[in-house]
């Protein structure tokens, strides 16, 4: 397995830099193998062209990690169940991405290269396709808004109920979210912000990005009693009840959402294991959740809460990007650190996690962007 991450990582160099064209050869020779499968992607495909090489960026990450990679790809394909994606698929999409590699990479592809993806995908469609047909949950689960909340110009807080089952989650993980009504067949990504709870309530916190098609709806035109549809969770960045090392949580702006809960997961059973939450932003605004931190921390003397700000020098607390402000405390070698806000963040983040020698397997996090 060693070998074949290695070759892997080499060939995905030689294409790293040509994304666009990549994906762009990629879907056009899967659209000509099957004109039918288009009516399976949006007609907007700049979103969906990302969503495939961070699928693949995974893979190739965690390939060497067999318990992660059996997770993550069976959980994948539990989602891709939204798509109506059927067995028979795997194999033109698997054609057509070897094709797109040796086009893109050009001389520099080699059959060792060749054959290691072959190999590789096989093992990503099987588990794909087993978590699929191993899934007795619906393709997706139709849910109400229940209430909106606006905070600032850019973000929203709204809540919703599955209408017919119970979503079954844990508490960190996210979901793939489609607004039928107004951005129909655009699925987007959004971590879950509260722990499983007796109403079946899930709430989430939503940033408006530039032009996005659906972070822009689900802050600026969503209401309470509109529809949802809400595909299988997915996610890695749950607690491990058994571990009995400190946590620390690192969020940035939105990327609060999964550590709220995770928080609400810890309140129920923790007594023992000190928390620290580093909450930052670029001014004020992005710590809309501030106040609520600061309320669990009054309520539960294991819980302390740093807030920062990057670009405004009259903020009281900490000042400067957040992995400035992590890498003024520590060391984190001896926790379980969770990580979940903007990619940039996140990478610099783990740069220092990594300088403290935290162990990867004590690190899990979330990114909102390429990473």
């Amino acid at each position: 397995m060693d070998n074949l991450a290695q070759l892997l990582k080499e060939s995905w160099v030689l294409v790293e830099e040509q994304r666009d064209r990549l994906a762009s050869h990629f879907y056009a020779r899967l659209f000509l193998s099957d004109p039918r499968l288009r009516d399976l992607f949006p007609v907007q495909m700049d979103v969906q062209r990302d969503r495939l090489l961070e699928a693949l960026v995974t893979a190739i990450q965690i390939i060497d990690d067999p318990e992660r990679f059996d997770s993550y790809l069976r959980g994948l394909g539990r989602d891709h169940r939204k798509y109506h994606v059927r067995n028979e698929h795997y194999q033109l999409v698997g054609d057509a991405l070897f094709d797109a590699l040796r086009t893109v990479a050009g001389d520099q592809w080699n059959l060792e290269y060749d054959q290691a993806w072959r190999d590789a995908y096989a093992a990503m469609a099987e588990k794909m396709i087993a978590g699929a047909e191993t899934d007795d949950n619906p393709p997706y689960w139709h849910a109400e808004v229940l209430e909106h909340r606006r905070h600032g110009n850019d973000i929203a807080i709204f809540t919703c109920r599955p209408l017919l089952y119970p979503l079954p989650f844990r508490a960190g993980q996210y979901v793939s979210l489609e607004v039928p009504r107004y951005q129909p067949r655009l699925w987007r990504t959004y971590s879950i912000a509260n722990a499983p709870n007796p109403e079946n309530i899930l709430e989430f916190h939503v940033r408006a990005v530039g032009a996005g098609w659906v972070s822009s709806t689900l802050v600026r035109r969503l209401k309470p009693g509109d529809l949802l549809r809400l595909a299988a969770p997915m996610g890695t960045m749950t607690l491990d009840r058994s571990s009995p090392r400190d946590i620390l949580c690192v969020a940035g702006g939105v990327g609060l959402a999964p550590i709220k809960a995770l928080l609400e997961e810890l309140i129920t059973y923790n007594q023992s294991r000190w928390v620290h939450v580093f909450f930052g932003g670029g001014g004020r605004d992005d710590l809309y959740g501030l106040a609520d931190l600061y309320d669990l921390a009054s309520r539960y003397p294991w819980l302390s809460v740093l807030p920062s700000c990057s670009s405004d020098p009259a903020f009281p607390g900490e000042q400067g990007e957040m992995a400035e402000v992590l890498a003024r405390y520590g060391p984190w070698t001896a926790h379980d650190c969770y990580v979940s806000g903007p990619a940039g963040m996140v990478k610099s983040v783990l740069r220092v996690l990594a300088s403290h020698d935290v162990p990867p397997a004590h690190i899990r996090y979330d990114t909102f962007g390429d990473f």
